[in-house]
């Protein structure tokens, strides 16, 4: 398994984090299989939040693994995230307390390694934050902590109030869906790639060692599914397609391995529920692209070069 050192804590970690999002409709054994098959390919880091399934994507999660001898709670990495609520998003300090509280419970454990701001709340006040960050860390609920969609200035909002380093940003990002990228490349220019949506987060976070952890990382704009095998980006699945024989690997093991190419070292988050999948994504960390076919990739998806 391919490592990347995780924020400021110098510990390396796993590339490939499990996403959780899709397996709350696992039972108690599948859900067991498929942390077994994570696991022993190296794939111990695994992201929750307390909105997936309703909360069942942790509850099944928190059955499987605690009535198993074999997996050992240290030997796991355990992320989830708080914030969002039925129609509207609460950061507030009593709400981010009661959320862990849940989340702890429902996933069997007393501890969470990582606890994500979900996404960033408008009504947000950094002191209260700050104060349930310190509650929770002092507590030994949680170890660490992060943001999930947030901008550099909205970190900064943070920082200057929590006293705890912010370890990671969950942001999204694929190979149609990278402004990110674009923004930084179109500069001063009229073209749509060169819109700044977010800040320079990008930049921002290499230039502040945050790890940026990649979600939704096949998918197209505007939400309208996987991009792989998809008509409407026939020529990017051409490319992909000459490089997974070239390389001897699946479609998706080489546009997990764009992401991991990147010099940000990011993290990418899986979102599947497919142990077959799981592992053709693991196998992008063994696979470094050279910078003529990262840019084909990325040229191929309708990102241009000025």
């Amino acid at each position: 398994m391919k490592k990347v050192t995780l924020g400021k804590s110098g510990q390396q970690m796993p590339a490939v984090v499990v996403g959780c999002m899709r397996l709350g409709e696992k039972d108690k054994a599948s859900m067991n299989h498929f942390i077994h098959a994570a696991v022993e390919q190296g794939a111990y880091y695994f992201d929750h939040a307390d909105i997936y399934a309703g909360g069942m994507s942790e509850e099944i999660f928190g059955e499987a693994w605690s009535d198993d001898p074999s997996l050992r709670r240290e030997e796991m990495f355990l992320q989830s995230k708080c914030g969002i609520r039925k129609g509207y998003y609460d950061l507030s300090k009593d709400y981010i307390l009661e959320s862990v509280d849940g989340i702890l419970k429902r996933l069997r454990t007393e501890y969470l390694d990582m606890l994500l701001l979900h996404r960033p709340d408008a009504l947000v006040d950094p002191e209260e934050v700050a104060e349930a960050f310190d509650i929770l860390e002092k507590s030994g609920k949680v170890r660490m902590f992060g943001v999930s969609n947030h901008k550099p200035m909205q970190i900064e909002l943070l920082k200057k109030y929590v006293r705890q380093e912010i370890m990671t940003d969950q942001l999204q990002f694929s190979i149609p869906v990278s402004n990110m990228v674009a923004n930084g490349m179109e500069v001063n220019m009229e073209t749509d790639g060169s819109a700044d949506r977010d800040g320079s987060v990008l930049d921002y976070c290499r230039l502040n060692d945050i790890t940026i952890q990649s979600w939704s990382p096949f998918q197209m704009p505007a939400w309208k599914g996987c991009f792989l095998g998809n008509e409407e980006y026939a020529d990017l699945n051409k490319e992909i397609d000459q490089f997974a024989e070239q390389y001897i690997v699946s479609p998706t093991t080489i546009a997990a391995a764009w992401i991991l190419r990147h010099p940000a070292h990011m993290q990418i988050v899986t979102g599947t529920a497919s142990e077959e999948r799981l592992t053709e994504i693991i196998e992008a960390g063994k696979i470094s692209l050279s910078r003529e076919e990262w840019y084909r990739l990325y040229l191929a998806a309708g990102h241009i070069l000025p």
